[in-house]
């Protein structure tokens, strides 16, 4: 069993409990071999993803709905990346690939189709988690 302090954390934002939930149950517990068990902490509005941040506890990736409403995950990964210093990697779940031109302007590092693809997602994780882990 790996110590919680040897976890890394994940910020998963959703006004939709079932996307968290699904989300959540598709990452599992572990990504990937290589790496270290994963805590996924939810939050449900903007407001509580801020207070979240705010509180300084570290996270190695962020991950936002880009389809919540009424603030929607494109429009919080703006802010954060424009508010907090050393802000972790995003990733956006998106419904329309063809709203990755969004995505860009959001700054978030990588897109993810809504439905959740459970292939995909925990290899786009697992992906970011490497590289968050060994940036400096």
């Amino acid at each position: 069993m790996t110590d919680a302090a040897d976890r890394l954390r994940i910020l998963l934002f959703s006004d939709d409990r079932t996307v968290r939930e699904e989300v959540r149950l598709t990452l599992g517990r572990k990504v990937a071999s290589d790496l270290p068990e994963i805590d996924v902490v939810e939050v449900a509005t903007g407001p509580a993803l801020l207070r979240t941040l705010d509180a300084g506890t570290d996270y190695a990736l962020i991950i936002l709905d880009a389809e919540a409403q009424p603030e929607g995950g494109m429009g919080l990964a703006h802010q954060i990346k424009d508010e907090y210093s050393n802000c972790p990697p995003v990733l956006l779940l998106v419904a329309r690939l063809a709203d990755a031109w969004l995505a860009t302007w959001s700054r978030a590092e990588a897109i993810s189709p809504y439905p959740v693809d459970p292939l995909q997602l925990p290899e786009q994780v697992a992906g970011m988690l490497r590289r968050a882990i060994v940036a400096p």
